[in-house]
């Protein structure tokens, strides 16, 4: 089993954070995995892309060939239009429907809707409302994390303990609300 995934956004959405939890769950299981980060601009706002792959058997390199991606997952619409090139013909795009307008020419939202309605697999979710609906509107990227969840070839239980292992470290509130934040973006995406 190979597994290839690309994580995309901008800086200070979390895209990082999301694949260290992913992959970190991953080594849980016992599989093997590779991680490989490219940061547009060293600031907020700046494009920030991740290559994850996890597999049962050695890995060769870090970087996901294009075409190659069994999931994208963005944490902004016209990101993931940037990496879609990326999937292969059987991978889903599972992109947060909330639009970071970072740049004076953004395309209009409905556009960028309407093409990731093109593409044959995709989940469209409404992260910001979602980590609202947790608690805790920074937890946008655990909903992500829930939504893609239902693609990965990772156990939502080793994700789950992973999210709590990691916010436990900062106050067992934020974990209770990332973890229900997590539940949230999984349900939206089964839907």
């Amino acid at each position: 089993m190979k597994y290839d995934i690309i994580l995309a956004g901008v800086g200070g959405q979390g895209v990082l954070s999301v694949a260290s939890i992913i992959a970190q769950a991953a080594v849980s299981e016992g599989f093997e995995v590779r991680q490989s980060e490219v940061h547009g601009m060293a600031q907020r706002g700046g494009a920030v892309l991740a290559h994850l792959r996890i597999s049962d058997k050695k890995i060769a390199g870090d970087l996901v060939p294009k075409g190659a991606a069994d999931l994208v997952i963005s944490m902004e619409p016209l990101e993931s239009l940037r990496y879609v090139s990326y999937l292969k013909t059987s991978g889903i795009l599972v992109t947060s429907s909330d639009p970071f307008v970072n740049i004076p020419d953004y395309p209009e939202l409905n556009e960028i809707t309407s093409t990731i309605k093109r593409l044959p697999h995709y989940r469209l979710v409404e992260a910001g409302e979602l980590a609202k609906k947790a608690g805790l509107s920074k937890a946008v990227n655990t909903v992500m994390v829930g939504a893609a969840s239902c693609f990965l070839p990772v156990k939502a239980q080793s994700l789950e303990k992973t999210i709590t292992s990691v916010f436990s470290k900062k106050d067992a509130s934020v974990a209770q609300v990332n973890a229900k934040a997590f539940k949230l973006g999984q349900t939206a995406a089964k839907g």
